[in-house]
């Protein structure tokens, strides 16, 4: 008698069970992998900008872009405690326009990791949803701290300019882990999610980083001048 040659169920199940185990250890890193590529090319992205915004402010006296981004200019009330600031806002392009002739493509502003948001990290009673990325939505996937504009500052009025952020992923768990924070989340819970959350940084000598949520906190806590 002839000995068949197909596997026996046993066999089958043997080597399932091995493409299970290695594809158990082998998707992660490559979620990883592809996790690192997305925040290397923000980062590229806000190296652009940099350089968009050194051009503009060469053209302007030092001048840093007087611009404002996507929640200014859709939720304005948020500077309602600054009505001198509040009233400019309606005569200011969003920075993506204002620096157009400095850069090759709106593009740069478009973080790859970019899957939308449901509100603000740091102000999570705003209503401020995207859907399917903030860039599709906004045009931008990047928040500035816009009161560099409206105070029109310069470079050389900055006290502390590598501690001062000057623009900003928009959400942190584009970099992070875990899910988008949600409308009025509260409680530890919400804690411990910003908590993990990272953002990749333009500072206000230029340069880039990646930082923590604690670290972007301490960044709007630096005086400007």
């Amino acid at each position: 008698m002839k000995r068949s040659k197909a596997f026996t169920l046993i066999e089958l199940l043997v080597v399932i069970a091995i493409i299970a185990i290695l594809a158990a250890l082998i998707f992660p890193v490559f979620a990883r992998a592809k996790a690192a590529a997305k925040k290397t090319a923000c980062i590229n992205n806000f190296k652009q900008v940099g350089s968009a915004i050194e051009m503009y402010m060469a053209d302007h006296d030092d001048i840093f872009p007087f611009a404002i981004d996507a929640i200014d200019k859709f939720h304005p009330e948020i500077w309602d405690r600054y009505p001198e600031f509040r009233d400019q806002i309606p005569n200011m392009p969003l920075l993506a326009e204002a620096l157009q002739p400095y850069i090759k493509s709106k593009d740069i502003f478009h973080c790859p990791a970019d899957t939308g948001a449901d509100t603000l990290d740091d102000q999570n009673w705003i209503d401020f949803k995207s859907s399917p990325s903030m860039y599709s939505t906004f045009g931008s996937s990047y928040y500035l701290r816009t009161e560099i504009a409206f105070k029109l500052f310069s470079s050389s009025r900055f006290q502390l300019p590598s501690a001062i952020n000057v623009l900003f992923d928009a959400n942190g768990h584009w970099h992070g882990n875990g899910d988008k924070v949600r409308l009025n989340e509260q409680g530890l819970f919400y804690l411990n999610k910003v908590k993990t959350y990272r953002y990749t940084t333009l500072f206000g000598d230029l340069h880039v980083k990646n930082i923590t949520f604690d670290q972007l906190q301490d960044a709007w806590q630096t005086q400007l001048d």
